[in-house]
Order: C-alpha cells, then sequence, then structure tokens
C-alpha cells in the first residue's frame, strides 16, 4: 500500500514568505504611513506679537503634503502587485519600494528642521511671513519613518521571494477546460468548433 506525502513547498515555506503574509505587510504598512499623517506631527510655539493665536498643532497632511500622495502610491502599488503578473510584479513593487524611500527622506527632512517645514502653516495662520516660533516634532514622525521601513523591506521581499510565485488566471481555467470536455463523446457543436479551428472532429 503506498502513502501518499504533501507537498513539501507547503510545509517548508515559512509564512513570511508567503505571498498574502507579504502582500499584507505591505498594505499594513502604506496605511499605518497614512495614517501617522493625520495625526500632530509639529507643535508650534508662535513667538510674541501682535497676533492672538499662541501655539499650533500642524498634523503630517499639512507638514509634509508629499507623504500622504506616496503613502497612497504605494497602497495602490501594493494592491497592484497582488494581482500583477511576473514582470508586473516587479514594476509595482519597485514603485511601492521607491515610494517607501520617498517618504523616509520627505519626513526626515521633516525632523532635522521642523521650524521650516512649519513655516508655511505658521505663515497661514498668524497673516506674517516669517513669524519667529519654536516647533517641536511629535512621536509620529518617527512612527511614519518606521512604518516606511518596513514598506520598504516588504517591497524588497516580494522582489526577490516573488520570483517564484505562480500566477493562475481565468484564463488558465479556460485553457485547462477544452481538454477535460475532449476525453468525452463530440457532439455536433464540437464539431464545428473543431472545423471552425481547422482540426479534424474524427480524428
Amino acid at each position: 500500500m503506498s502513502t501518499e506525502r504533501p507537498h513539501s513547498s507547503a510545509i517548508t515555506t515559512p509564512k513570511w514568505r508567503r505571498k498574502s503574509s507579504l502582500m499584507l505587510l505591505a498594505v499594513l504598512a502604506a496605511l499605518a504611513v497614512f495614517g501617522t499623517t493625520t495625526q500632530t506631527w509639529i507643535h508650534v510655539a508662535i513667538g510674541p506679537s501682535e497676533v492672538v493665536q499662541s501655539d499650533l498643532n500642524i498634523p503630517g497632511s499639512k507638514a509634509a503634503v508629499a507623504v500622504s500622495a506616496l503613502a497612497l502610491v504605494a497602497l495602490a502599488g501594493a494592491l497592484a502587485t497582488s494581482i500583477a503578473g511576473k514582470i508586473a510584479r516587479i514594476i509595482t513593487s519597485t514603485i511601492v519600494f521607491l515610494s517607501a524611500a520617498g517618504i523616509i527622506a520627505v519626513v526626515l527632512g521633516v525632523l532635522a528642521d521642523p521650524v521650516g517645514a512649519a513655516a508655511a502653516e505658521v505663515g497661514l495662520a498668524t497673516g506674517i511671513d516669517g513669524q519667529s516660533s519654536d516647533a517641536t516634532t511629535t512621536i509620529f514622525p518617527v512612527l511614519a519613518v518606521a512604518a516606511a521601513a518596513v514598506l520598504a523591506l516588504a517591497a524588497l521581499l516580494i522582489l526577490w521571494f516573488g520570483r517564484s510565485w505562480n500566477v493562475r488566471t481565468k484564463y488558465d481555467a479556460a485553457k485547462t477546460t477544452p481538454q477535460a470536455e475532449s476525453s468525452g463523446p463530440v457532439d455536433e457543436i464540437d464539431s464545428w468548433d473543431q472545423l471552425s479551428r481547422g482540426e479534424d472532429p474524427t480524428a
């Protein structure tokens, strides 16, 4: 009596290398980056002046507009990667990685110069260009960098391990259907279909 062994790849493949795991990681990381932009990134204490407003909280969506846009691009790229073929997957994964790199670069700029990042919003709030202020960043820009780093790592893992992922679409099922049906009796409709394709239905 012969015993069948389960497919080895289904057992030995770690969860973190699976397509579903990496896709989920990329999507969650992109959402995390976007989520941080809805929170306060910079707290500004405006210097003594004639303006009434003395402090200002600036969310990431205004302190670094590019981060929100890049996060959405990365999210779209991650979703597209989940259904893309091998060549398209390389393109979309690269887009996700470049978006993550761009996010990190922009956020590091905010962390390095919060006063400059807040200058436009301070000017709008006070109506005075070049208003002196004391700006400090919160924890959310740091969290954005961490999430973007995870996003970049997920993109690299998808690029590397995605080479061995199989792609199955509805067209693959359509190709196998005629072969499965050809083993049965051939009726008149099948005969006409085969003749239209230049095949001999009696063969």
